[in-house]
C-alpha cells in the first residue's frame, strides 16, 4: 500500500473554508467551514470545530457543532460533543459524550 497522506491542522492552527483531502486529517485546532476526506478524520480534545464533516470513520474528542457523515464508523471518546445531524454505518458513544441531533444508521453495502 502507498504511504498515506495525512493533513494535521496543529493546537495553534486555525482553517475557515473547505478542506478537500485524499486521505487523513488530524485536528488539534480551530475550523470553520467542512472537511471532507477520504480516510479517517480525527477531532482531538483540544480542537473546536463549526464544520461539516464527512470522511471514512470519524473519530471525535473534542467539540463539532456542524452536521457529521461518517461512512463507515461515527466514534465519540468521552470528551467528544457533536451538536448537528449525524449518519453513520456504525456509531460508538463512549460515557461522557454528547450528541444532540439526527441519528441516521446507513449501511453502504
Amino acid at each position: 500500500m502507498a504511504d498515506n497522506n495525512v493533513v494535521k491542522i496543529g493546537p495553534r492552527d486555525t482553517l475557515s473554508g473547505t478542506l478537500t483531502v485524499e486521505g487523513d486529517v488530524r485536528v488539534e485546532g480551530t475550523v470553520e467551514g467542512e472537511i471532507h476526506a477520504t480516510g479517517d478524520i480525527d477531532i482531538e480534545a483540544t480542537a473546536e470545530l463549526r464544520a461539516r464533516l464527512t470522511g471514512d470513520n470519524v473519530n471525535v474528542r473534542g467539540s463539532v457543532t456542524g452536521d457529521v457523515h461518517a461512512g463507515s464508523r461515527l466514534t465519540l471518546g468521552g470528551s467528544g460533543s457533536v451538536q448537528g445531524d449525524v449518519r453513520a454505518s456504525r456509531l460508538q458513544v463512549d460515557e461522557g459524550a454528547v450528541v444532540n441531533g439526527a441519528i441516521s444508521m446507513v449501511t453502504n453495502r
